[in-house]
């Protein structure tokens, strides 16, 4: 912040309040102690120092100091004048730290939903530490309940990531009771610290990172990316402490296209809701088999069965749906019927 006056301007009728009260040991007028308010709150909306303002007012104390006058009453005198000081200069600094924070959040809000104008973002982002300029990625982490503005992990993870990167360009925020991270690009190694603190602090949450875009829009977009693979982790039942949007691409290329997902689903899968226990069972076994490497020791050790179990279930699958799960020629088409009957929650949600 820019100062414009000297220290010594805030102490002006100092003197003469402090030999008109230590001469007789009165306490301080109601304007008297508006008029100290007042240019404390002044001396802070200035950008002066604390420290500074006091050694100010001690010098003047020292210099002005009332000859026929006790020292008990001069002292009282300085503690109240410095206590009024004190209450505006605070009241002050509270006001601007709302009044940035306010700033800070709705710069947030614009630049990870897309508002504003590009060219005054970009203005923005100098102050707050970005060069939009710059490819960016954004990293997102959610535990198992939301963050708000008061929780003590956001803190947490945010000082372990300035006290390692502190000259870096970075942004730390808290949306939407996620933890959010923007760095550059090509530096991977604060996203991935990032990742790692903020999984520790949230008893293993999950950390998602969108891939590097440039300019203001490219950080919006990163964003998106990493809230819709956090989605896709869910959905998909992934337990990686940290998802890469650039790994999981045949994701969002499969949903894109939602009513011929939806499609596909019914038609490969459907057929399943006719065995005994509905279809999910049967889709959490082929789930767990293709996850697996379609190794049915493996996979009958994960669901806790049999192999001659397990083999009863995909021949139980081939003979609803017409699609041997253990053919190579059927296992694309049903394993990506499969994954696309997680991303759509079916058969928990109609189709």
């Amino acid at each position: 912040m820019i100062v414009h006056d000297a220290p010594a301007t805030f102490v002006d009728g100092y003197p003469q309040i402090l030999a008109e009260a230590s001469a007789t040991g009165r306490r301080l007028s109601r304007e008297e102690l508006l008029s100290r308010r007042t240019l404390g709150a002044q001396a802070a909306a200035k950008g002066h120092g604390w420290r500074v303002l006091v050694r100010e007012h001690i010098t003047a104390t020292r210099s002005c100091w009332p000859r026929a006058a006790a020292p008990d009453s001069v002292l009282t005198v300085f503690e109240q004048a410095m206590d009024a000081f004190a209450d505006g200069y605070e009241r002050a600094q509270r006001l601007v730290v709302r009044q940035e924070e306010a700033a800070r959040r709705e710069f947030i809000d614009d630049l990870l939903h897309g508002g504003g104008d590009p060219g005054h973002l970009s203005a923005r982002a100098e102050r707050f530490g970005l060069r939009l300029s710059r490819a960016h990625a954004v990293a997102v982490a959610e535990g198992p309940a939301k963050f708000d503005e008061t929780d003590p992990i956001p803190y947490r993870v945010e000082a372990a990531l300035f006290g390692r990167f502190e000259n870096r360009r970075i942004l730390f925020t808290t949306k939407d009771g996620r933890m959010v991270c923007i760095a550059p690009g090509d530096q991977d190694d604060v996203l991935v610290h990032f990742a790692k603190q903020a999984h520790a602090a949230t008893d293993g949450g999950q950390v998602a990172i969108g891939r590097p875009r440039t300019g203001a829009v490219g950080i919006g977009h990163s964003y998106e990316e990493a809230l819709n693979t956090l989605d896709v982790g869910r959905r998909m039942g992934f337990d990686d402490p940290v998802l890469r949007a650039a790994d999981l691409l045949v994701f969002p290329v499969l949903a894109r296209d939602r009513q011929a997902l939806v499609d596909l689903v019914r038609g490969t899968l459907s057929p399943l809701e006719q065995a005994r226990g509905g279809a999910q069972p049967l889709i959490d076994t082929l789930a767990t088999y293709f996850d697996s490497g379609c190794v049915a020791s493996e996979t009958a050790r994960r669901l806790a069965l049999s192999v001659r179990a397990l083999t009863y279930r995909l021949e139980r699958v081939h003979t609803l749906t017409g699609t041997d799960p253990t053919d190579p020629a059927h296992r694309y088409t049903l394993q990506t019927a499969v994954i696309g009957a997680r991303l759509l929650d079916w058969p928990g949600r109609p189709l």
